[in-house]
């Protein structure tokens, strides 16, 4: 780790986006998962104007090759339309399944990656695909009941990881395209906002007392794990290696249990620890093999 301010950085950042799956979990309460995804990530849009301003010249100033706002538009809009459909499957599982056991599936994206590059001409390694396999046998333990079902909102999250493997691609992709990353977040945001705000008039019948009864838990997951979380994010990799980045931000599956045990007391049996154990165990595996494709340690934005 280069060093120790920014590993403590990312570490606020996977106790940041850990602890949302509660915030997530207990807005459901009050709120449809269209209408608090809405209000949520379109708060995290308007916290990240200032922080596109901050941050416009430092990376201006670091990136070789600047690509056109154009470029960052569409980033902002491919990436947004990608966020809506994770952000949707994710928060739609967490209605029928525990903020711990989401915290833990979410983080199989990690394993998903090399699987899309699969897909695109890259070639896992053997090691990653024993580690995806340790991945599955945990989800197994994790999900799986005694008569062989999976759970509604375990498949609805497992997709939702899905599509936030394909976001990290995405990110990747306009990434290299030298586009201005806070910039494009701040669009994703808005993107995403927008399409979960039709779904949430289209699916959904919104009520003012309702959205203000969920208040906290709105503000906690937009301005924390939307725009806190993101700038402790940029400001965090700067300074560290990126395994070690993404094996730290990767400790967001552990503390959405311990924060799932915690505040909603919810219990979590012996054979689904050991599959957190198998899913968290193979998600450091993968972070700690040297990197050989081209796929970076990037990580999606909450």
């Amino acid at each position: 780790m280069k060093d120790l301010k920014g590993g403590l950085m990312l570490f606020l950042t996977a106790l940041i986006w850990g602890t949302a799956f509660v915030a997530q979990s207990e807005g459901m309460d009050h709120v449809g998962p269209f209408t608090y995804n809405a209000m949520r990530t379109l708060l995290g849009g308007l916290v990240l104007i200032p922080v596109t301003a901050l941050f416009s010249r430092l990376e201006k100033d670091e990136q070789s090759l600047k690509a056109p706002i154009k470029t960052t538009v569409i980033g902002g809009i491919v990436c947004g339309t990608v966020l809506f459909a994770a952000s949707s499957f994710q928060q739609l599982g967490i209605v029928y399944t525990t903020a711990g056991k989401a915290g833990f599936v979410t983080a199989l994206y990690i394993i998903i990656v090399p699987i899309i590059g699969l897909f695109l001409g890259k070639c896992p390694r053997l090691l990653i695909w024993l580690c995806a396999a340790a991945a599955v046998a945990g989800f197994y333990l994790l999900c799986i009941r005694s008569d062989f079902t999976v759970s509604k909102g375990d498949l609805l999250v497992l997709a939702g990881a899905a599509f936030f493997a394909v976001h990290i691609m995405v990110i990747d992709s306009f990434n290299a395209r030298g586009v201005n990353g806070v910039l494009m977040s701040c669009i994703q945001f808005f993107t995403a906002g927008a399409l979960m705000t039709v779904c949430m008039f289209f699916f959904e019948t919104p009520v003012l007392s309702e959205i203000y009864s969920a208040r906290f838990t709105i503000v906690y997951a937009g301005v924390m794990s939307c725009g806190v979380a993101y700038t402790l994010q940029i400001l965090g990799q700067r300074r560290t290696e990126p395994a070690a980045a993404t094996m730290l931000m990767s400790l967001e599956s552990v503390f959405a249990a311990l924060a799932g045990w915690v505040i909603l007391h919810e219990a979590l049996s012996y054979r689904e620890l050991c599959g957190c154990g198998l899913v968290f165990a193979a998600v450091l595996a993968v972070q700690l093999l040297p990197e050989k494709s081209s796929v970076k340690n990037n990580v999606a934005s909450r």
